[in-house]
């Protein structure tokens, strides 16, 4: 990891666990994001947070995130519904949001680098 900018974020009722993806919930809190079409922060240090902490995020540089499937280099980064990094593809009429791109292959529960680069795949309906 070579972090230039970490964050810290008040999480929200439930505890993160480290290398998850978090998204912004209702007050402003940091939760475990479910979606890719969530409004992503980036991925919970290795530490994660309990309930009601606060938990840092990299902003930017080079972080880590946990696998939730197959991922190659360099594939754009988003979260699945249990907030582990999947590679974001477009979605017609959609907005997916992305926290950066994958920096090592991996499969599902590995902890990879990613360079952070949040973003959003925006596709036009068909």
């Amino acid at each position: 990891m070579t972090p230039i900018l970490t964050k810290s974020f008040r999480v929200g009722a439930a505890a993160i666990a480290g290398f998850l993806i978090m998204k912004f919930g209702a007050g402003g809190v940091a939760e475990v994001a479910s979606a890719g079409t969530d409004p992503l922060i980036g991925a919970a240090g290795s530490m994660g947070a309990p309930a009601g902490g606060m938990v840092d995020v990299t902003e930017v540089g080079w972080s880590e995130v946990r696998a939730g499937g197959n991922i190659s280099w360099g594939d754009p980064l988003t979260a699945n519904n249990l907030g582990k990094a999947v590679k974001a593809v477009p979605v017609a009429g959609s907005v997916v949001s992305i926290i950066g791109f994958a920096r090592s292959d991996a499969a599902d529960g590995d902890v990879i680098p990613y360079i952070v680069a949040p973003g959003v795949l925006a596709t036009p309906a068909a």
